[in-house]
């Protein structure tokens, strides 16, 4: 074996290990009044940081708003991997309703 195809293989091993860990998917999070936002983040990340962005750029506060995917509330720990996400899924933000009852 010469060095040029020693040298080469530990890249090529690199390689292939590393798209599993970094997996990106685009996930598109729609507000009641239908406004879209999508968010391009890794399978492994916790939804905490996306969570915070969408909250910052709608201006609101991050314990007013639900996050929703297929029905089920999302919790700031999860991972899109977790919950088997793939490319071009949903969440649905919800704005909390307090009150109605007197």
């Amino acid at each position: 074996m010469s060095q040029a195809e020693d040298a080469a293989t530990p890249q090529a091993e690199k390689q292939e290990q590393k798209p599993a860990e970094g997996v990106h998917i685009n996930v598109k999070v729609k507000s009641q009044d239908g406004n879209e936002v999508f968010f391009r983040i890794k399978k492994n990340t916790q939804f905490r940081k996306l969570m915070t962005a969408y909250c910052q750029r709608q201006s609101v506060e991050a314990d007013a708003i639900a996050f929703l995917f297929d029905g089920r509330r999302l919790r700031a720990d999860q991972t899109p991997e977790e919950l088997e996400m793939e490319d071009g899924d949903e969440i649905d933000a919800m704005l909390h309703q307090t009150g109605g009852a007197s």
